[in-house]
């Protein structure tokens, strides 16, 4: 019987633990009026390390790429100022994209054709954890992951932003169908055992 549930534990745990994929998906808004909904960003830890971001948003950026960063304040109000600066956890005061050693809030650039925004881009020393609470910033102009010749890539007016809440992870649906049905074996099995035995008297 003890064997039986270790065995029981164990496949729970690892049903649990091995399928379930953390993402999340954020409402991006426009910072000229704050409450005119421009589309998502969803985000979403990869297999290896770091974080995918796929956009879809409309017919709002002028054609061409854009900057696009992690700030460190939950806030879009006052045009995307209250955002505050790039996160920048390990305080390195510099900008160095995506794959540098710089602000880890640099974000690879997005780019919109013919309006739209749709292709997504990997931030590869993220973690989703890092950008629970934090703002996301789409800029004007776009970005040389440089403080050269201008600060912070020069993607110059912040466009658009959305706040990005804490998520849970998910579990695929044929991941938890094959939970449930473990449960209720083993529910069944425990029930067998623990009716009483014939009285064969």
């Amino acid at each position: 019987m003890t064997r039986r549930r270790t065995l029981a534990v164990t496949i729970v745990a690892v049903v649990l633990a091995g399928p379930a994929v953390a993402q999340n998906t954020v409402d991006i808004f426009d910072t000229a009026t704050g409450t005119e909904r421009l589309g998502t960003i969803t985000l979403q830890e990869e297999a290896g390390g770091g974080v995918r971001f796929t956009p879809d948003l409309g017919d709002i950026l002028p054609v061409g790429d854009h900057g696009f960063h992690a700030h460190v304040n939950p806030d879009c109000g006052s045009g995307g100022q209250a955002a505050g600066g790039h996160y920048d956890p390990a305080n390195t005061g510099v900008h160095e994209g995506p794959e540098g050693n710089g602000h880890l809030g640099d974000l690879p650039r997005l780019t919109s054709d013919g309006g739209r925004v749709t292709t997504a881009v990997v931030a590869p020393r993220l973690a989703l954890s890092d950008l629970y609470g934090r703002a996301l910033v789409i800029h004007e102009g776009g970005d040389n992951y440089s403080d050269s010749p201008a600060p912070l890539g020069g993607g110059g007016a912040r466009l658009a932003c959305g706040v990005v809440a804490t998520a849970t992870p998910v579990m695929p649906p044929a991941a938890l169908a094959a939970l449930m049905a473990l449960l209720l074996a083993i529910v069944v099995h425990a029930r067998r055992q623990a009716a009483p035995a014939p009285n064969r008297s």
